[in-house]
């Protein structure tokens, strides 16, 4: 039996005097303007992670990775992702694809994707062609065309006994 789970994530940028860096898939696409958050902020991972979830009708990473958890501030969100994949595991699942698109007017990510397939199929267990980047502007509306943040939305097949 195959089982679909969506998945979405929306952080804020930061402020330059925070200094975080933007990392998406694992990848640090920028160093000077990374995205809020009480992990990495990784939109892409935690929109995978969240789709991951909901396949085998958990609860969202909020529950899982809260931001009340002083033990994981700053994680990595690959991590995130690999024990969202545990929790699939340990249900006797496994994962068949993952598709995402990320939302967001800068930065390019085309130089970036190979790497990021690379790292998110590592952890998903999976080949890297099954594993689906987009990216798409939003046409300079609302707050992410206002460039006030990123979002990510994602797509998971999860076979199971």
């Amino acid at each position: 039996m195959n089982l679909v789970g969506i998945g979405y994530d929306i952080h804020a940028f930061a402020s330059p005097e925070a200094h975080r860096k933007l990392v998406l898939g694992g990848v640090e696409v920028a160093p000077d303007r990374g995205l809020e958050g009480h992990s990495d902020a990784d939109v892409l991972c935690h929109a995978i992670a969240d789709a991951l979830l909901g396949a085998i009708g958990e609860a969202d990473i909020g529950h899982h990775f809260p931001n009340t958890d002083e033990s994981i501030r700053g994680i990595s969100s690959l991590e995130i992702v690999r024990r969202s994949v545990q929790l699939v595991a340990e249900q006797g699942g496994r994962v068949v694809n993952v598709d995402s698109t990320l939302l967001a007017e800068a930065p390019k990510i085309g130089p970036h994707l190979a790497a990021m397939r690379a790292n998110l199929a590592a952890v998903l267990g999976i080949e890297p062609r099954r594993v689906g980047i987009k990216a798409t502007t939003n046409e300079r509306l609302g707050a992410i065309g206002r460039r006030e943040g990123m979002a990510a939305m994602a797509v998971a097949s999860v076979e199971m006994p």
